[in-house]
């Protein structure tokens, strides 16, 4: 509707929509920073899935998030309905003056038309339901070859607020509880908490996996020069029982199995203490981009120029070089097993951790 920037004199209260997973959303946390940095006097809330609000948890930029629980999909029509409409009817109360769905998703457009805010952002999309894009006032441009960071903070740009190099750093807070609480299992467990090495081998997405074989005989080569080792997964079975395969003939006075037993904060509060994260495409990747952590992460199909390390220096990539990636597809003819990660030899990635620690 219209081309020029808002008029951000008139703009007291943003809404930020990010219904996306957590990797997703953490990456999102450079908008808030940069927007209170130019509005400071703007109270400035997100709108996120439940299940990410450790994402953005303890922002100082953010005055409140606002959560959509995806259990509600669940529900009966009738129930379904009213909760959905008790959410928008919330987000109407606000009264935002300014909107930016940063997803092309159906629910934050309409989310945007029901907050009634004289500023709406979004992607223009011919997808989803009909005449989405009547309920934005302007449309981002934004090139998918760029980091998701910058995809996000193209958001801003829309606005008329241009970011500086310096603003654009991730932000994630760990409280103190969730380092006592790690300190303690460690401890347990006979740990050294200063010379451990974290690995998070899985995704719930298999494609992105080194094959277990390969991550095993890794553990193995580490365990011999006498590294402890830490595992990390999340709560799907498949990811668990990933872990478990990998361990299962490790010594355990080298190896503690923590996969699906740690909230996300304890998860970053392992980040932060370990020596060095070895994952996969996912969000402890993103985790360790906030906190500056040695990392070295193994890409295959999916796209690292957009989903890799941001503006971590202590950050490593190993992929192949095969002309087809990155595919972004389930795997090699969607057979969900990627054959630029089976390929990538244990000998190299040792190498690499060797020397990083």
């Amino acid at each position: 509707m219209y081309g020029e920037y808002p008029d951000l004199k008139k703009v007291k209260k943003i809404l930020v929509v990010k219904l996306r997973h957590l990797g997703d959303v953490l990456l999102t946390s450079p908008v808030f920073q940069v927007l209170k940095k130019e509005l400071p006097d703007c109270e400035i809330d997100a709108y996120i899935y439940k299940s990410a609000l450790p994402m953005l948890e303890g922002h100082p930029c953010i005055s409140e998030i606002l959560l959509y629980d995806r259990e509600i999909k669940s529900y009966n029509f009738l129930k379904r309905a009213v909760e959905e409409i008790k959410i928008l009817k919330k987000i109407r109360s606000k009264k935002y003056d300014l909107v930016l769905n940063l997803t092309e998703g159906d629910r934050g457009a309409i989310v945007a038309k029901a907050s009634r805010a004289e500023y709406t952002i979004g992607y223009r999309s011919n997808q989803g339901i009909k005449g989405k894009d009547k309920v934005y006032s302007h449309f981002v441009k934004s090139s998918s070859s760029r980091h998701m960071v910058e995809q996000n903070l193209d958001f801003v740009r829309r606005i008329g607020i241009f970011p500086k190099t310096e603003d654009r750093d991730l932000f994630f807070s760990i409280p103190n509880d969730a380092y006592l609480n790690i300190s303690m299992i460690l401890k347990e467990h006979h740990i050294d908490e200063k010379n451990f090495i974290l690995i998070h081998p899985a995704s719930r997405w298999r494609f992105k996996c080194w094959p277990a074989f390969r991550m095993k005989n890794l553990s193995k080569m580490l365990v011999e020069k006498n590294f402890q080792i830490v595992f990390t997964a999340g709560n799907e079975p498949f990811e668990k029982q990933m872990v478990k395969e990998i361990i299962e003939s490790l010594p355990k006075t080298h190896v503690l199995n923590l996969a699906g037993k740690v909230t996300l904060k304890e998860l970053g509060a392992l980040i932060d203490m370990c020596r060095l994260l070895l994952c996969v495409d996912s969000v402890p990747l993103h985790m360790a981009s906030a906190l500056k952590a040695k990392c070295i992460c193994l890409f295959g199909p999916t796209v690292d120029k957009t989903w890799g390390p941001w503006k971590n220096d202590n950050a490593l990539i190993i992929s192949q070089n095969y002309s087809c990636r990155p595919c972004c597809l389930d795997g090699c003819g969607g057979s969900k097993i990627s054959d630029c990660l089976y390929t990538i030899e244990e000998d190299r990635v040792f190498n690499e951790i060797l020397a990083r620690i």
